[in-house]
Formats: C-alpha cells, structure tokens, sequence
C-alpha cells in the first residue's frame, strides 16, 4: 500500500512517500523531503502561530501535495505537534491544512505523538526484550517512550525542544557560557520532573531519532551530502555529543552554517539539541545511543497502513 505521511514540527515540516507491506510491516521508502521551516517560532512567548511561519509552511505543503498527487498515495496523513498544539490558532491552522491541501490533518496529543515515534522507531529493528527508550527531540517539544519489542509502556513529552530551549536562553551570538549553562539546568529540572526514576533505571537501550541526532551523526562523519543509509544506526557516544556541542558552541551562527554534516538552516538551533541529547542520555546513564531514520513517518506510514 503506498501511503504519504507529512510531519508537520516546530522546526521542520517533512514527507515520507512509503510502500508499506501490511504482511510484514516493511516500510519502503519512495521519496522523503524535508525543509526547515520554524513553525514554532515565537510560539513559546506569544502563544500564536505566526502569519511568516505558517505561510512557510504552507508554501512546503503545496510542494508536498504535488509529489502525492504524482507518486499516487493511496491515504495521506498529517501530524502536527508541539508548536501547534501549544499555540491558540492551532486548530484554526490545523483546518487550512486539511481544506486547502486536502491532507488528515491531526493535532497529536503528546501521549499519540509518543505512541507513533516508538511504533515507527521499532520498524526493522529484530525483537528484543531490552527495555528501550525512544527519544525524540523535536523544535518545541522531547519525547521519551520506553517499551520492549513492539510495544510502547511508559512515555511522556515534556515541554523542551530546541527551538523553544534557544529562544528561552540564547541571546548571544556565539552563545554566552552563563547562557549555556542556563539552558542545560533548565532541561535536567524538565527532565528530572517528568522521568520517573524507576523507569529510567530500567532502560538498557537508548535510541535517538529525529533531526538534531541525525545531525550529529552526519557531523560525527562529516557526511556532504548527507547520507541517510550511513546515518540509520549510526552509534553516537556521549563523549561524541559533548565535544561537538563545545565546537558548536564556540562558533557564530554564520561559522555554524558552514559545518560539514549540518544543513544551514539548523544553525540557529543546533547547540540547544545537543544540550537537550547530552541530558538526555545522561537522564538515563546512557554512554551511547544509536541514531535511527525511522521516527514518527514511518509510525504514521504504518498505522494509515493498519499495522500496529
């Protein structure tokens, strides 16, 4: 069945065109695209969707309802999470996506947004019993699930993502140390707050998906261009994390845009994501995770295609 799947995020909106075999629960991709597109910006301190962001998003949409309507996808769905769940004309937002481009337009609750990352972060993947955390950083928000197999137990989502985290406590350019360090104790106390520690003692695997771990591993292995099969699995150590957070941090924005392995326009946010990777691995006493390609579009592939 091919399907179409758009991630409509805090920093980025992305397609996942994808044959996926009901049988077997193989997801195929045909075509992925993604852009950079800030959604979120200002949603943490104005509380709306601005007019800028949304028509970027919206231009995005339109590019990507043209490659559904050519690649003849059967079902379309459309998630939408943090920045429009947080903002006050997100389900007006929400309503335009579904009537102009004609796409399921769903505002994900945190726990659904949880649920399809782990459903999707587990396709391929041999079973194990291991208890697994799934964690997935996104612009306004980070999700942890951990589960065994295919099946997902606890998860949360907790409100710190790299754009809300940057606009919060980056004001200089490169950043201040003062601000650095602001910005780590405010993500430990959110992840202190809403991690139990008894589930985070359990965990023995950790897996990181989404943009700012795969930016880490293109970088880890200065990808030009980027690779998406040297990137899935990709082992990212701690120490890994910490040193290109201290070469990020000690470059302009401008400098940070020229990194082999970090798309530009991820610039602005990139020191904030690896604050929140590095804390979240120290959350739970991980000194290595694996980076995966397969996230949220791929849990959506699945469920439009009935399986999980």
């Amino acid at each position: 069945m091919r399907v179409a799947v758009v991630d409509i995020g805090t920093n980025s909106t992305r397609l996942l065109i994808a044959e996926v075999d009901r049988a077997t629960g193989g997801v195929e991709p045909v075509l992925r695209r993604s852009e950079v597109t800030r959604l979120g910006d200002g949603v943490d301190s104005g509380g709306t969707l601005s007019d800028e962001a949304v028509a970027r998003v919206l231009r995005t949409l339109a590019a990507y309802r043209a490659e559904i309507d050519s690649h003849g996808c059967e079902a379309n769905l459309a998630v939408l999470t943090s920045a429009v769940r947080d903002a006050a004309n997100g389900g007006a937002f929400a309503t335009r996506v579904r009537d102009e481009f004609g796409l399921d337009a769903r505002i994900l609750s945190g726990d659904e947004e949880a649920q399809l990352t782990f459903l999707g972060a587990m396709a391929g993947r041999p079973e194990s019993d291991d208890p697994t955390v799934v964690i997935d950083i996104g612009g306004g928000s980070t999700e942890f699930v951990i589960g065994r197999g295919r099946m997902a137990g606890f998860h949360v989502s907790l409100p710190a993502g790299v754009v809300r985290m940057s606009e919060r406590h980056i004001h200089s350019d490169p950043p201040a140390p003062e601000e650095l360090q602001n910005l780590a104790m405010d993500v430990r106390a959110i992840f202190s707050e809403g991690l139990p520690p008894q589930e985070r003692a359990a965990v023995a695997l950790g897996i990181a998906v989404a943009g700012t771990a795969t930016s880490a591993a293109a970088m880890d292995q200065e990808l030009d261009p980027y690779d998406p099969e040297r990137v899935h699995g990709y082992p990212l150590a701690l120490g890994t994390v910490e040193l290109l957070l201290a070469r990020l941090a000690g470059m302009t924005e401008a400098e940070r845009r020229n990194v082999t392995g970090l798309h530009p326009d991820r610039a602005p946010t990139i020191v904030a994501g690896m604050i929140l990777l590095s804390e979240a691995m120290r959350a739970f006493d991980l000194e290595e995770i694996e980076v995966s390609e397969h996230d949220i579009l791929y849990g959506g592939a699945l469920r439009l295609a009935g399986v999980g």
